[in-house]
């Protein structure tokens, strides 16, 4: 069974659990057994991506006891929609450009692989491709809160009757406050303002129907809508092009968050119309950490939509270095840069962005959805509830189960306190994400995560819970005399 007969289409009606329950059987193995997971990984077409990466070794990882694990063995990263790998390749393309700059010093701007100047202009196609975008509609520029500030205040426009912008309840803090402080900007009250879009009772995730539901309630008076594409903590990837339709239809402009949804799944910015975008790239784009941004306007745009904050790399190049002081400004997105690119940021992204050259995001998605699948079937089989055993401990997904609904994270609670589980797994070589109050984030990632990492992880997750239930009862124990 090759991973591209699998379907593992997002629309596929064949389930991750299907397909790895057959392939056991034709191994005459369990699914559960690892014997699957050398399966898997030998049939991954994708597989050779893990080498252009860094990989850390767990003696290097700082919460690690060796007295538990193998020093020696690569660590299991799951932290991936945290802070991406180090692709092998960025420093040596740093080491290009400090070279560059020492031998020719300013003439470093218009000579050599990566004219600076024009640095960010030589990866941009490679960015255009992962979003589904033209290339005049994407820039990489600043961070993504920066970018988010500077597209709001041409996209939000509040008048009289229309003067609402639309979100979910648990945007990441950034996003929060950026909205926050743009109804702020325009005197307007963030409590009438800011519509918070909550889950239903009892229930972790929002429901498709209910963000269109308030869509259509509402939307007369809502200017923008400002969703994340993939929702940093549930780890739930949102219907774009539906919230898009659904918002345009009622007269909103539409934009998203794609911090955790470029890299991770399709997208289509320019075929779904979505009006604005902005994300940055050391998650899932293994830029490092403050890596170069990415913002996005659709070509619709581009004629009517004015930056409201100009700089001189917004004008138009032919004519930039002139320095005449008179504005001709660059239509769409690139109207919205203000200065030179940083040269060891791009470096970095270039890196990254040649990996993801080497595939597609289709054939990405694909592992993703068996792998990420994978480790659901195996957290559900081990670590579900069982009502006749309240001894037992479990684990509680909170992440959606439908494939087309989510990325590849899985968010994780846990019956035991998670601070303590958190710590165990850190001791063994695991580099996951834990989140306040009590989520624990775990994201295979297909460019660089094997199916044999899932099964490790399942494993030393079992060491981390019994060490943990054991720490609890010994507190119950000493606390008790």
């Amino acid at each position: 069974v090759k991973l591209d007969d699998l379907k593992m289409d997002p629309s596929s009606p064949v389930l991750p659990a299907s397909i790895l329950e057959q392939t056991a059987l034709q191994l005459g193995c369990s699914p559960t057994d690892k014997t699957l997971a050398f399966h898997l990984d030998g049939k991954d077409e994708l597989k050779h991506l893990r080498e252009c990466f860094c990989v850390p070794k767990v003696k290097d990882l700082p919460p690690t006891d060796l007295t538990l694990v193998n020093g020696e063995e690569s660590c299991v990263y799951f932290a991936g929609n945290s802070l991406g790998l180090q692709p092998r390749k960025v420093k040596t393309y740093l080491d290009e450009e400090l070279d560059k700059w020492a031998r020719t010093g300013v003439h470093g701007h218009f000579h050599g692989q990566r004219p600076w100047a024009l640095a960010d202009e030589c990866i941009v196609d490679l960015m255009a491709e992962l979003v589904g975008a033209k290339r005049h509609e994407v820039a990489l520029m600043n961070g993504l809160t920066v970018n988010l500030h500077l597209q709001m205040l041409s996209f939000f426009k509040p008048t009289p009757r229309r003067y609402k912008i639309l979100l979910e309840a648990k945007a990441f803090p950034s996003d929060h406050y950026a909205v926050e402080s743009q109804l702020q900007l325009h005197g307007l009250d963030v409590g009438e303002s800011m519509v918070l879009l909550q889950p239903r009772q009892g229930e972790e995730t929002l429901r498709t129907e209910d963000i269109l539901a308030v869509i259509e309630k509402e939307g007369d008076s809502i200017a923008v809508i400002l969703f994340s594409g993939v929702q940093y903590y549930t780890g739930q990837l949102f219907d774009i092009p539906r919230i898009t339709k659904a918002g345009q239809k009622k007269g909103c402009l539409v934009g998203f968050d794609l911090a955790h949804a470029v890299g991770n799944v399709e997208l289509h910015l320019h075929d779904w119309g979505v009006d604005f975008a902005c994300w940055c790239s050391y998650k899932y784009l293994n830029s490092g950490a403050g890596g170069l941004a990415g913002a996005y306007i659709h070509e619709k745009h581009s004629k009517s939509i004015k930056p409201a904050l100009i700089g001189w790399w917004g004008h138009d190049f032919k004519t930039r270095f002139l320095m005449e002081n008179k504005l001709q400004l660059s239509e769409g997105i690139n109207g919205f840069r203000l200065s030179n690119p940083p040269i060891l940021l791009v470096c970095a992204l270039h890196a990254s962005l040649e990996v993801f050259s080497q595939t597609t995001m289709k054939a990405l998605r694909r592992k993703s959805i068996l792998l990420t699948g994978y480790l659901e079937y195996l957290i559900k089989h081990y670590y579900s509830e069982d009502k006749t055993n309240p001894e037992k401990p479990f684990v509680r997904i909170i992440t959606p189960s439908q494939t087309e609904e989510r990325g590849c994270q899985l968010t994780l609670s846990f019956s035991l306190p998670i601070r303590a589980v958190f710590k165990e797994l850190e001791k063994r070589g695991v580099a996951c994400d834990m989140r306040e109050p009590n989520a624990l984030r775990v994201a295979p990632v297909p460019l660089y995560n094997s199916f044999l990492d899932v099964h490790r992880f399942i494993e030393i997750l079992g060491s981390a819970i019994t060490s943990s239930k054991q720490t609890a009862n010994n507190t119950v124990l000493s606390g008790s005399y």
